[in-house]
C-alpha cells in the first residue's frame, strides 16, 4: 500500500541525523523545507466565500521537495519553449567512469564545474569541424536509478550552427561520438590532474594512488551517448525530469518503517522492475548527496545561449532563422496555473461560489 506523504515522514523521523553541523547548509535547510512544506510553519493564506472558508498553505518552493515540483517544472518548460528556437537539436549525454563519482561527491566545487567544461568541449569540436557556435543547454545529473550518487551531463545542442564569418546558418550538424568521448575524457582527467596538483582534491586516497587511479582511467573507454535529432520540446519533457524534481517520485515507495525504507526501480539490465532496500539513515545519506548547494542552477546555459551572448544575439539569430522572436510569457499566478494545467480552480469552494482573499496567517512560532 502507497505511503502518504513518504518523503516527509522520513525525513520527520531521521532528523537527528541530518539537522547537525556535520551535513552541509543546503541539505539541512531543503530538509527542512520539505518538512513544513504546506504547514502552518510557514504560514497561510485564508480565503472565503459567503458559506466556507479555505486554508491555502504555503508552499517551500525547495527543488527536493516533492509537492513543489510539478507547477514549477510546467511553468518552467513554458518559458524554455518560448525563448528557443524551433530548429532540430540533437542530445548528448557524457559519462565518466563509477570509480570517479566518490570525487566528485566529496569535492563538490568540483561537480559544479562539469557543465562548464563540457560546454567547451562541444563547442570547440563544432568550432573545428565547422567552423560554427551553437545554443547549448546542459542539465547536471547527480542520481542513478537506484539513488546511488552518478555524475553525468544530459546535454541539448543545436543541430545546426551559426558561421560567424560567413554570416549565415548551416545545418544539420552531425556529432561524433568518438571523438567527443577523447575531448571529453582529456578535459576531466586534466582538469581532476590539475585539482590535485593544487591540493584541491580531497580524498581517502593518496595522492600517489590518486595520480596511478586517473592514468587507468584516461586509458580506458568511456560511454557517450549521442541521440537522434529531435525537436526542443522532446528535450524538455525529458529534462524536467531532473530540473525542477527531486530524485525519487512519492509513487515508488511501497514501505517505510523505523529501520528500512524500500521503493521500486526500473532494472534496465533486466527489464523489469525490482525492489531497492535500504537502511532508513543510508536513504538520507543517498538523498542528501543529491541536494544541491545554494545559488547552484539546475541548468546551464553555453555557446549563442550564455547570458552575455544571448542578449547581443539573440533577436539577429531569431531574424536569421526566419522566425519571429516571442516575447517572454507572463507568469502565471498560483491560480492560474492551477486552473491551466490540472483542470482545478482552487478559489472555487463546494458550492460553486467564487472564493475571495481575506486574511493571511503568519508562519507559526517554531
Amino acid at each position: 500500500m502507497p505511503v502518504k506523504q513518504p518523503l516527509k515522514q522520513i525525513l520527520s523521523a531521521t532528523r537527528s541525523h541530518w539537522d547537525c553541523p556535520e551535513i552541509r547548509p543546503a541539505v539541512r535547510e531543503n530538509f527542512d523545507k520539505v518538512i513544513n512544506c504546506r504547514t502552518q510553519a510557514l504560514g497561510a493564506e485564508v480565503f472565503a466565500s459567503e458559506a466556507e472558508e479555505k486554508f491555502v498553505y504555503h508552499s517551500c518552493k525547495s527543488r527536493s521537495c516533492p509537492s513543489c515540483g510539478q507547477r514549477a517544472t510546467l511553468l518552467w518548460q513554458r518559458e524554455q519553449w518560448t525563448a528557443l528556437p524551433d530548429i532540430p537539436y540533437s542530445g548528448i549525454g557524457l559519462t565518466m567512469p563509477d570509480v570517479l563519482w566518490p570525487i566528485f561527491r566529496q569535492n563538490r566545487q568540483l561537480l559544479h564545474d562539469l557543465p562548464a567544461l563540457a560546454a567547451a568541449v562541444i563547442q570547440q569540436w563544432v568550432k573545428t569541424r565547422y567552423g560554427a557556435r551553437v545554443l547549448i543547454v546542459v542539465v547536471p545529473h547527480t542520481f542513478g536509478r537506484h539513488l546511488n550518487f552518478n555524475a553525468h551531463l544530459h546535454i541539448m545542442v543545436s543541430a545546426g550552427g551559426l558561421k560567424e564569418s560567413e554570416g549565415r546558418w548551416i545545418a544539420p550538424l552531425r556529432f561524433d561520438k568518438q571523438k567527443l568521448m577523447h575531448m571529453w575524457r582529456y578535459a576531466v582527467i586534466t582538469y581532476l590532474r590539475a585539482a590535485l596538483k593544487k591540493s584541491l582534491l580531497a580524498s581517502k586516497a593518496s595522492p600517489e594512488e590518486l595520480r596511478v587511479m586517473l592514468k587507468a582511467q584516461y586509458e580506458r573507454w568511456w560511454n557517450v551517448y549521442v541521440d537522434p535529432i529531435r525537436s526542443k520540446w522532446h528535450f524538455l519533457r525529458y529534462a524536467a525530469r531532473y530540473v525542477r524534481r527531486p530524485p525519487i517520485a512519492q509513487h515508488r515507495f511501497t514501505k517505510i518503517t523505523d529501520r528500512e525504507v524500500e521503493f521500486l526501480t526500473k532494472d534496465l539490465k533486466e527489464k523489469r522492475v525490482v525492489t531497492t532496500h535500504y537502511l532508513i539513515e543510508e536513504f538520507v545519506d543517498a538523498l542528501a548527496a543529491q541536494v544541491p548547494d545554494r545559488y547552484r542552477h539546475a541548468m546551464r546555459y553555453f555557446g549563442l545561449l550564455a547570458p552575455g551572448t544571448k542578449r547581443m544575439t539573440s533577436a539577429a539569430l531569431f531574424a536569421l532563422l526566419g522566425q519571429n522572436k516571442r516575447p517572454r510569457p507572463q507568469r502565471l499566478s498560483w491560480r492560474d496555473s492551477l486552473r491551466k494545467y490540472f483542470g482545478v480552480d482552487p478559489l472555487v469552494d463546494s458550492r460553486g461560489q467564487s472564493m475571495h482573499w481575506v486574511r493571511r496567517l503568519k508562519p507559526a512560532a517554531r
